[in-house]
């Protein structure tokens, strides 16, 4: 880990994607299990985290192409939280599961804080570009 990137308690942006990527992906498969299996979009966190994890993975093995890599993963990122703001509808309906709010709430909560900082980063790595070329 270099010291000029951005990071976030000592790990920097491709580490945390390959981390977050992990999290939503154990988490999509755990739910797809859980739930007997019943329903395909219990997988939805692991469709979302595999190319967070995929694109934090690339974005190590080739850092010439890092900032497209990362511009790709807070997409999938944004899309978590988007995902996950259907979570006060859910906790309003009567027939909601755990899992439903669970899977929901770490849409949210983890795919808002991951997208923050990955705008945080860009944010950083701006910054750090006009100051070289200034």
């Amino acid at each position: 880990m270099s010291e000029d990137a951005y990071t976030v308690a000592g790990r920097n942006m491709p580490d945390i994607s390959i981390a977050v990527g992990l999290i939503f992906t154990i988490w999509g498969i755990g739910a797809y299990i859980i739930s007997d299996m019943a329903s395909i979009t219990a997988m939805i966190p692991m469709f979302v985290g595999g190319p967070i994890f995929t694109m934090g993975l690339l974005s190590k093995a080739r850092p010439d192409k890092r900032k497209t890599f990362m511009h790709i993963s807070a997409m999938f990122g944004l899309l978590c939280a988007l995902g996950g703001l259907r979570l006060p509808m859910i906790l309003m309906a009567d027939d909601s599961s755990n899992l439903l709010i669970g899977s929901h709430a770490i849409l949210l909560i983890l795919g808002g804080l991951y997208t923050y900082f990955c705008v945080q980063s860009f944010i950083w790595a701006r910054k750090q570009r006009e100051a070289a070329e200034a």
